[in-house]
């Protein structure tokens, strides 16, 4: 990896890409620490406190910090991912979308477009919702007889962030090294290392155990941390190999085929989407509910759907699942796959050209995303559980209820980012490819 980017860096055109990423990266940071207008620092320390152990603070470590400041990117990236799973649903089930996803790259402009037209809709409602949370916990002095006027410009700078990070991500896609979103969610996440740094700390020093079990506390939360990024690396590089032989063909006075291939598919072919959509849409009703916390309906929804609820985990893990399985459904074509190694002279041996070998393909593709959905939801799912079971019995462990999905969101991060830099760097050294 790391002699990746030292190559990477020595390419002149891919280090102008990483120096535009990081100043992108640099330009989310300024905006997660821009206030916006009528915030109270006095009032802001209560309201930053009530969201330690709750569904808001993965939501301030997903924003990189800006939603504890009530700064300009509170609502970070959750509108723009929630409008791309919307869009992503109805794409299967409408035909009109689904034509227009398959119309070239004119097509991929339409969806675009109005993916951020409904990232918009749907950052003006998160953005009311949170200013009506800011506003019970007193954190805005609004000017007297002109309240609603300053709501408006709040909710309105907080619609300008989202749709601001949404062009700074589409920037990174377009002239950065790409994976816009993950790149920022990865920058967030770990802005937001410091903060688990302290929880670590807090649990040696935290006089609720005698201190040989806040040392070992802390050494099992370190030696859980290692143990999930090196099986992350692991079973993220795993791949099951379906072997391909091509015939020999005369072209002219040249034979050309004869050799074995093999057709590799990635046990974790979804990444790290599966894990950012199930996110984005359990959490809805605990954020709803965090929006009216005098309201006692609200209060009860955000029982039952909280965190630590046995229905969030199981609602979150079932998500995963059928993520993992629409992901791949609309990136990978077992049909045009098949289709693909047949024009070229191939065939699996034993399988028969054309529609066994799609259905081979696709059996083989079930097992495979099943295997990478179980292990998303084991890494993500079961700090969740720990937590869950350990604060029945008193002991606070919320600090590992995210870990394993911020984990899986860093490492995935940064194994994407690395194959991109070497697909690019491929594309640029020919001379690997007459070796």
């Amino acid at each position: 990896m790391f002699q990746t980017l030292k190559n990477a860096w020595k390419t002149p055109d891919i280090k102008k890409k990483i120096l535009f990423t990081l100043l992108i990266v640099l330009l989310y940071q300024v905006g997660a620490s821009v206030p916006v207008p009528f915030v109270s620092s006095d009032a802001l320390g209560e309201y930053q406190r009530m969201m330690s152990g709750n569904i808001l603070g993965f939501m301030n470590m997903l924003s990189g910090n800006a939603l504890a400041n009530a700064a300009l990117f509170a609502l970070s990236v959750s509108p723009y991912i929630t409008a791309s799973i919307v869009i992503q649903l109805l794409t299967v089930a409408i035909p009109a979308l689904e034509r227009m996803a398959k119309d070239g790259e004119e097509g991929k402009k339409k969806i675009s477009a109005i993916t951020r037209i409904v990232t918009i809709v749907l950052a003006i409602i998160t953005a009311y919702g949170y200013t009506m949370l800011l506003e019970s916990y007193g954190v805005f002095n609004f000017t007297p007889g002109y309240e609603i006027l300053c709501k408006i410009i709040v909710i309105t700078c907080y619609v300008a962030g989202s749709a601001l990070i949404m062009w700074l991500a589409e920037k990174i896609n377009d002239h950065g090294i790409g994976n816009g979103i993950s790149i920022i969610l990865f920058a967030n996440i770990v802005a937001s290392g410091t903060a688990i740094l302290g929880s670590l700390w807090g649990m040696i020093t935290s006089k609720s155990y005698a201190l040989p079990v806040g040392i070992l506390l802390a050494i099992a939360s370190i030696a859980i941390t290692l143990g999930i990024v090196v099986l992350t690396v692991w079973f993220t590089n795993s791949e099951r190999r379906i072997p391909i032989q091509y015939a020999k063909r005369v072209v002219g006075r040249k034979m050309y085929g004869g050799q074995a291939s093999n057709l590799p598919l990635k046990m974790n072919m979804a990444g790290v989407m599966p894990i950012i959509f199930a996110n984005s849409i359990v959490a809805i009703p605990a954020t709803i509910a965090t929006f009216f916390p005098k309201s006692g309906f609200w209060k009860g929804v955000n029982a039952i759907f909280g965190y630590t609820s046995p229905l969030y985990i199981v609602i979150f893990i079932i998500l995963i699942f059928a993520f993992s399985y629409f992901y791949i459904m609309i990136s990978f074509n077992p049909v045009e796959v098949s289709n693909n190694i047949k024009n070229n002279g191939g065939a699996v041996p034993g399988i028969r050209p054309g529609k066994p070998t799609s259905d081979y393909i696709k059996k083989i593709l079930n097992r495979v995303t099943f295997m990478g959905a179980i292990f998303l939801g084991v890494i993500a799912g079961l700090p969740l559980i720990i937590n869950t079971i350990t604060s029945a019995f008193g002991i606070n462990f919320s600090g590992i209820a995210f870990g394993g999905t911020s984990l899986l969101i860093v490492v995935g991060v940064v194994l994407e980012t690395v194959r991109e830099i070497e697909a690019q760097l491929s594309m640029r050294n020919y001379k690997g490819f007459l070796d």
